[in-house]
């Protein structure tokens, strides 16, 4: 099957971004049903959170993998390709299973509108969300990790048959559609938590948790919080990632490997090896401390804080929020505490719906060049605006017409013993990927086609 149908394909479903962001659960349910509910063919571990949920996803599911189980990973949004969101292991989905899927889904939908059994026509968000639990039992996989799209109540992953649900973080976010407060944040997102789950939660404030527990006790659902039941006891800075001593309520695992940089991601391998201990007693599944040790040891997720290149190094990441930056920026100077500002640069995109300045303000102690570029989105933050955005905060300041013309001049900008930080958006950090390694040139255009017909339409 051509490359051809497969762009054919993408370009269809992503035209239904117009559809923007519809939260409810009516139509996937209905979808679902029409397809003999697949959603019932494997049980899940289900993540939610501000922050790090795909970290904590893909690092739970690299856990589970090691036992020898084929694991189904459901993530977004993608950076290079839209295969990337629907996995089994380390296998994406293949382009022909796309193809055949999303036209037996187009069939199902017609058939649904025709006769009454769907309401209204299907998001991108949901259709993708079907397409992947329809091919995870087609490949009869029976543990799956699964990321929220939005929020959890209404969001619609929020269907599964789901014996862990984690909450990685809680930050005002979306308020639009999940409320103006942290509280009203948290209500949405506890919201995948069910009667005979047991609930993760990470880092959140005092209100948020408050919330949540408020929640789990109407349910009766057992909370397990990270720095009390769930801890990271010792970590140590590598050169290939980091060491660490986990602590959860099975015991403690001293000195594992963990190939990922950032103090938030000993957090995130935290959750991911709780969640994936309480889930295995959930369904029987043996999770040896060798196969916790391999998960961790194996895991690869592209574009968190991740190393590209040395002498000088260069770090790719997907951060879009002055809370994310400001962590980012923290574990920067941490790996390298005597680095000269001077000697480092950093390229920065983003949305045009994102704070800029904030995120900014929180980078300025890392570099004094600052490299300011558009991002493919018809959403993208004009460059002129970043650049005012930046002055006060870095000394020197370049515009480039694209990520990679951008790239290169701060490359050029970074000292010998510095380093080079690319961030602001899953489109910049994507764009950079597909230059760097030659893949996804087959997929649709990064620009948010239906969106920018409709700006006010949202991916979901």
């Amino acid at each position: 099957m051509g490359d051809d149908r497969y762009r054919a394909t993408l370009q269809a479903l992503y035209a239904r971004r117009r559809f923007g962001m519809r939260p409810g659960l009516e139509v996937i349910r209905a979808l679902l049903a029409g397809l003999d509910h697949p959603e019932r063919a494997f049980t899940a571990i289900h993540v939610t959170g501000s922050k790090g949920k795909g970290s904590v996803a893909a690092l739970a599911a690299s856990v589970l993998a090691a036992t020898g189980e084929p694991v189904g990973l459901f993530t977004s949004p993608h950076l290079v390709s839209y295969r990337e969101r629907i996995r089994i292991g380390s296998r994406v989905i293949p382009r022909t299973a796309v193809v055949r899927g999303i036209a037996r889904l187009t069939e199902e939908v017609r058939r649904g509108l025709a006769t009454g059994g769907l309401e209204r026509e299907p998001t991108f968000f949901e259709l993708t969300t079907a397409l992947a639990f329809d091919w995870f039992r087609a490949q009869e996989v029976r543990h799956a990790v699964i990321e929220v799209g939005l929020g959890g109540r209404l969001d619609s992953t929020n269907v599964l048959r789901a014996p862990v649900g984690i909450l990685t973080t809680i930050e005002l976010e979306h308020t639009d559609v999940l409320g103006p407060t942290l509280r009203d944040v948290a209500r949405e997102k506890a919201g995948i938590l069910h009667p005979g789950m047991r609930g993760l939660v990470g880092a959140v404030g005092p209100e948020p948790y408050e919330e949540i527990a408020r929640i789990a006790a109407e349910r009766g659902i057992p909370l397990e919080r990270l720095g009390r039941e769930v801890r990271v006891e010792a970590r140590t800075l590598g050169p290939r990632g980091q060491r660490l001593t986990l602590a959860t309520p099975a015991g403690e695992l001293a000195d594992v490997e963990l190939p990922l940089f950032g103090t938030f991601q000993a957090s995130n391998a935290a959750l991911a090896v709780a969640a994936s201990q309480a889930y295995a007693r959930s369904v029987g599944l043996s999770l040896d401390e060798a196969a916790v040790r391999e998960g961790l040891r194996s895991v690869r997720w592209r574009g968190r804080l991740e190393r590209v290149a040395r002498r000088p190094d260069l770090f790719f990441d997907v951060a879009h929020t002055p809370e994310s930056a400001r962590a980012v920026a923290a574990s920067l100077a941490e790996m390298f505490p005597f680095s000269d500002p001077a000697e480092n640069a950093i390229v920065f995109g983003c949305l045009v719906d994102k704070r800029s300045g904030e995120m900014l303000e929180a980078l300025a102690p890392l570099a004094r060049t600052l490299v300011v570029v558009p991002v493919r989105s018809a959403r993208s933050a004009p460059v002129d605006a970043l650049r005012r955005a930046g002055v006060g905060r870095f000394p020197k300041i370049v515009q480039a017409d694209d990520a990679a013309a951008g790239l290169a001049v701060a490359r050029a900008a970074t000292g010998p013993d510095g380093l080079t930080l690319a961030l602001g958006s899953d489109y910049l950090i994507g764009e950079l990927l597909r230059a760097r390694d030659g893949d996804g040139h087959e997929e649709p255009d990064l620009s948010d086609p239906g969106i920018a017909a409709d700006p006010g339409g949202r991916e979901r």
